[in-house]
């Protein structure tokens, strides 16, 4: 491109912790603005446009309405970035696909107002349009998201990890969560984070979504090897993972 490329913001059903992420990095932002021109941001800006390059989109899809809007979106853009978890996965919004129904679970949400609703099946963005890039997690990595689009900017691959957790953690010198008798998805999670929970004194939830071909079956094992309950601790993939975990298990 001779010219800078236009970029643009747009969100669907998610908390947009990954847009302040974008926002928090404050005066790297001067270096995006250098490679980039943002014309629809609003967490930041009131100006909005419809005429843009690149698009990044957060949240999942909730809602049969949402499909119209984001195929508009894939329409005009030239790129499409999945951002976080919601939008790469489904995320959170997920769990509730794993209710006999989602009638109740309006009712449980909106109680007698439950009829004035649209939902549906929550799912990533990619089920419904082509995307071209993903920037995992919840939150999304400031970092990771400076280099993506800097990739971008310079018509290049961006580089998203695709190994596991577990190799930052050794490479951080954690103790092994599963050494101290807890769990962890970190074996079958994609790293980016820097092991940032386990580095903290948690464990892995899986947000970053799981490598590609995860073994879960090696996972499973890893579980009994410690003496923890499979079936009670496998329910904690689906956290952030319900739709991709229904894909491999059939």
């Amino acid at each position: 491109m001779s010219r800078k490329p236009k970029v643009a913001f747009f969100d669907f059903a998610g908390c947009e912790g990954d847009q302040l992420q974008i926002i928090n990095l404050e005066e790297k932002l001067l270096d995006i603005l250098s490679l980039v021109d943002i014309v629809s941001f609003r967490e930041a800006m009131s100006e909005q446009s419809d005429d843009y390059d690149i698009a990044f989109v957060e949240g999942s899809i909730t809602r049969k309405s949402d499909e119209q809007r984001l195929k508009k979106i894939r329409e005009k853009a030239k790129i499409l970035v999945a951002l976080g978890s919601c939008a790469t996965t489904g995320g959170i919004n997920c769990l509730k696909n794993s209710w006999p129904s989602l009638e109740e679970v309006k009712k449980r949400v909106y109680g007698d107002k439950a009829y004035c609703f649209e939902t549906y099946p929550s799912r990533g963005i990619d089920k419904v349009v082509k995307v071209d890039y993903y920037i995992p997690g919840c939150p999304i990595e400031g970092e990771e998201f400076l280099q993506v689009v800097k990739a971008l900017v310079m018509g290049i691959e961006p580089r998203i990890p695709n190994y596991p957790v577990c190799v930052e953690c050794k490479r951080n010198g954690n103790i092994c969560v599963f050494e101290v008798g807890n769990f962890c998805l970190g074996p079958v999670t994609r790293a980016g984070c820097n092991s940032r929970c386990i580095n903290n004194g948690s464990h892995c939830w899986g947000c970053r979504g799981f490598v590609d071909e995860p073994n879960l079956n090696a996972e499973k094992e890893v579980l009994m090897k410690y003496g923890l309950a499979v079936d009670d601790v496998l329910s904690r993939f689906k956290m952030y993972n319900v739709y991709r975990y229904k894909e491999i298990e059939g």
